[in-house]
């Protein structure tokens, strides 16, 4: 089961990534951008996802994935890091939002990033 301290680890180790604290929590952002955050005492993880996907994921996967309702009008979700498959889906996770936040310059220089490994 993963923990807050692999969320860091891992959003650490994608390129140009640094942990900032916002709203009494820690976030991560790519190049000044935010893409995940820590919130509910770190038991929990929020990132990007778009939101036709990120109701997919709810609806799927209820246990694991919801909304923060002062999420809801943005392309945000959440996840239970005691729901998740092992650090495999954690690093996906992360690397897909990573994604959605980098710069097109970081985007070229690493097109794999955030494409889920064929398993």
């Amino acid at each position: 089961m993963p923990d807050a301290e692999d969320v860091r680890r891992i959003a650490l180790s994608l390129p140009d990534t640094t942990e900032k604290t916002a709203w009494s929590m820690p976030t991560f952002r790519v190049a000044g951008k935010m893409f995940a955050t820590l919130p509910e005492e770190e038991t929990s993880l929020a990132v990007r996802c778009p939101k036709e996907e990120r109701d997919e994921l709810v609806l799927a996967e209820p246990e694991k994935f919801w909304i923060a309702d002062h999420e809801a009008n943005f392309a945000w979700v959440r996840a239970r890091l005691a729901a998740l498959d092992g650090e495999d889906e954690l690093r996906d996770i992360l690397a897909d939002s990573w994604r959605q936040a980098a710069p097109i310059r970081l985007l070229e220089e690493y097109p794999r990033l955030g494409v889920p490994q064929e398993r």
